[in-house]
């Protein structure tokens, strides 16, 4: 048995999160993190969201980097987020679905996977911020970002899993750093492919951990203890029961890897989804009076040359940057899941991708956007000094008293998808760093789901903004990727649509409804 001095001296960090979880109250430990982490936060945190001037504004040049991307794939790839929406459809619906081809899920289990990962408290209480700042407007340019960001996620998917690299266990593993190294040996560069290659991973790594673990954890903690009485809730000094509670949950997911993760998000993405897009819809009917004056709002602030929010520039600055914030689209991170897909075409899941953006940005968001516009506005709930989700939830509130309640169930199982989304990324960058062996993943889980606890008990908001930080800024290198690979997805994705055309690729659900119909006759 491994003495506590031993593990001490062997693993420090181990030890460390150790001590922490024994005592999760102590405020020394808090802040002593919270102080070793906050300058170096700050550092990078200065970089990575470093604002340019553009037009009198202050802009991001992150969000100018993921903008710029997203609007060059969107004309250099033919308008493909328009062309190959239908094809898109009939994939995710299992048309070509060969369950013989290499891989572990399905289009559907993939697409399901990858947008429980995007789909998240953001969605509702995100929307809320950006209109609070940047107006009524800033709904418009949200969707027109989620538009361009389809042709994103269609490139950088399509790499994922043309690149991806099979296992001896029958798995896969993809994403960024996969194509990154290929692309940097090819070209006679391995040390710096490798490297580039583990730079990116050891940045998801750090960032699962934060925006996809704690900040969800800690979230899906304050909506629970809101529905559940408030500060005399049982669990409002009890976070670590909480804590524990979802931990144990996730862990019973993520212990059977990507086919046990795409399962419970193939059923649980379609229900948070159905649940928070009726309840939107129903508030936005109550309101249906105000449905055309909302939308009169919407655009002519879209277009305003000056307004109290910063007219069109700063509603397009902050629509843009709350939607690129929403899908990930440039970040690399659903890669990684759409790589598990079963498939010989990669370009038929680059494809079926082209839907997160649409299912996270332009349905979701603009639905939240709505329900804001025609219910809060007209209410007088803009000048009561709401923001985020509590302005959201208000909205909801004005018709139903009880409405907030099916909002913070569905705030939970976004919080609770997006959890166990981001366990696979992370585990997928931690054996592209360590191994493939079953000790390590295990390993990467264990730490995973301790800290989902550690994220209900303590405040650690230095750690979550380096996260956060960290996985923007791995865009960069990813983007940068998505360039020199263009010309190459380009023809990918034009010969499997031909493919598609003439005939050469197998419609099973086709040849199934003839052949029933052959038996029936």
């Amino acid at each position: 048995m491994l003495k506590p001095e031993r593990l001490m001296q062997r693993w420090p960090a181990v030890w460390a999160l150790l001590l922490l979880c024994s005592n999760p109250s102590s405020a020394s430990i808090d802040q002593a993190v919270e102080s070793f982490m906050a300058p170096i936060t700050a550092t990078l945190s200065a970089f990575v969201f470093y604002k340019l001037p553009l037009f009198g504004y202050q802009v991001p040049w992150i969000v100018l980097w993921l903008a710029v991307a997203a609007s060059f794939f969107t004309i250099y790839m033919g308008f493909i987020n328009i062309r190959g929406f239908g094809l898109a459809l009939r994939l995710v619906r299992g048309d070509y679905h060969d369950v013989s081809a290499p891989g572990e899920i399905s289009h559907f289990k993939a697409v399901a996977t990858a947008v429980s990962g995007t789909v998240g408290v953001g969605n509702i209480g995100g929307v809320a911020v950006a209109i609070v700042i940047g107006g009524p407007g800033a709904a418009f340019w949200l969707i027109v970002a989620g538009f361009l960001s389809m042709s994103t996620k269609l490139v950088e998917c399509t790499l994922g899993v043309k690149y991806r690299k099979h296992n001896d266990d029958g798995s896969v593993s993809g994403g960024p750093m996969y194509y990154l190294e290929d692309y940097l040996v090819k070209r006679g560069y391995p040390r710096l492919g490798k490297g580039l290659g583990k730079f990116y991973a050891l940045a998801l790594v750090v960032g699962c951990l934060g925006i996809g673990n704690m900040f969800q954890s800690n979230q899906a903690y304050v909506q629970f203890v809101t529905i559940t009485g408030g500060p005399s809730s049982f669990f409002a000094e009890r976070g670590w029961l909480f804590g524990l509670g979802i931990a144990l949950l996730v862990g019973v997911v993520i212990i059977g890897g990507i086919r046990s993760i795409a399962a419970v998000a193939g059923r649980i993405v379609p229900m948070m989804a159905s649940l928070y897009v009726i309840s939107a819809v129903v508030i936005i009917g109550l309101s249906a009076e105000h449905i055309p004056a909302a939308i009169r709002l919407i655009v002519s602030s879209a277009f305003s040359v000056e307004s109290a929010t910063g007219g069109m520039v700063g509603a397009i600055i902050v629509g843009f940057q709350r939607a690129l914030f929403s899908n990930e689209a440039g970040l690399g991170s659903a890669p990684i899941a759409h790589s598990a897909v079963q498939t010989d075409h990669p370009a038929s899941e680059g494809l079926v991708a082209l839907l997160e953006p649409f299912i996270d940005t332009v349905v979701i968001c603009t639905l939240s956007s709505l329900v804001i516009v025609v219910t809060a506005y007209p209410a007088g709930l803009m000048d009561q000094g709401l923001e985020g989700i509590a302005l959201t939830s208000a909205a909801f509130e004005h018709h139903f008293s009880w409405a907030p309640y099916p909002l913070a169930i569905a705030a939970l199982l976004f919080a609770f998808s997006t959890a166990i989304a981001w366990s696979y990324y992370g585990l997928k960058a931690w054996t592209y760093l360590f191994s493939e062996h079953p000790v390590s993943e295990n390993i990467f889980k264990l730490v995973f789901c301790a800290f989902l606890a550690i994220g209900c008990m303590i405040q650690l908001q230095a750690v979550l903004d380096f996260a956060d930080a960290m996985v923007f800024l791995i865009s960069v290198p990813n983007i940068l990727g998505l360039y020199f690979y263009a010309p190459e997805i380009k023809r990918e994705v034009s010969e499997f649509i031909a493919s598609v055309k003439a005939g050469d690729v197998h419609n099973f659900r086709t040849e199934e409804i003839a052949h029933v119909a052959g038996t029936t006759d």
